[in-house]
């Protein structure tokens, strides 16, 4: 299994979810992606090299945007972005312009 790390926008958003169903289901997502990082469909245009993968809660849609990059260790899970579908590719394609 990968090494994960959250940047600043995805430790945020998991850290304030008060639901436990919720954050369960982000758990479970981040363990499938840590054990298959192909798992998550790319992304294109502005963000290429992004990939995306999906939760549904309770009706609502859910995203979990990564990457995979190389470190010292071999390659690790980078955490970009998570919240809610809504607006959810706007604000990642503002912070990705920043990293």
């Amino acid at each position: 299994m990968l090494s994960v790390t959250f940047l600043p926008p995805a430790k945020q958003y998991l850290k304030k979810i008060k639901d436990k169903r919720l954050k369960k289901k982000y758990e479970e997502a981040i363990t499938e992606i840590r054990k298959n990082p192909d798992i998550g469909g790319f992304k294109t245009g502005d963000l290429a090299g992004v990939r995306g993968y999906d939760i549904k809660h309770e009706g609502v849609s859910y995203e979990i945007a990564y990457r995979v990059t190389v470190n010292a260790q071999g390659d690790a899970v980078v955490i970009i972005m998570a919240g809610t579908r809504e607006n959810f590719y706007e604000t990642l394609k503002k912070y990705y312009k920043l990293i």
